[in-house]
């Protein structure tokens, strides 16, 4: 799926996460954020990080947890790596997402989670960079960007799902 992205929208996306990269500690801050508005759309997936269904996501807890925080800006790592494989690397960079989406088949990620990361994703560099940078042609790119990376994860995560 990733290899039918085109040039142009490749290119939409990276410039804008060079402006995200650009902001002092990008990745606490978008890691952070980004998990916060995941949370908002699915609750449930607190539980996955070890946070009860009923935390408020915007106190203290999230923020002052290590363990949690190490993941937000691994995340945001994630990303940035996987951008940077756009393009050369990309066979490399579909074995990785078919890797990354059984493995979360099995800590439990619902199929259906994949979507709200990645409204969560542009939500979070929306409020970072502002409309400006994220425009809709912008927003546009990353929808179909990640919605490449992450059918090569649901693909896999399917697959696992049903025992293949």
């Amino acid at each position: 799926m990733v290899r039918e992205l085109s040039y142009n929208t490749i290119s939409e996306v990276l410039d804008s996460w060079e402006a995200l990269r650009r902001i002092e500690d990008y990745e606490e801050q978008a890691g952070l954020l980004l998990f916060r508005r995941l949370f908002d759309k699915s609750p449930r997936a607190k539980l996955l990080f070890g946070f009860p269904i009923d935390l408020d996501v915007h106190s203290d807890t999230i923020k002052n947890s290590r363990r949690f925080k190490a993941h937000a800006m691994y995340l945001i790592q994630m990303i940035d790596s996987s951008l940077n494989m756009l393009g050369p690397d990309i066979e490399l960079l579909t074995e990785i997402m078919h890797a990354l989406g059984e493995k979360h088949a099995r800590f439990g990620v619902l199929a259906e989670m994949y979507s709200q990361m990645g409204d969560a994703l542009i939500e979070a560099m929306t409020v970072l960079l502002g409309e400006g940078v994220m425009n809709e042609k912008v927003v546009e790119a990353w929808h179909e960007t990640y919605g490449a990376l992450s059918g090569d994860m649901i693909e896999e995560h399917v697959k696992y799902d049903l025992g293949e």
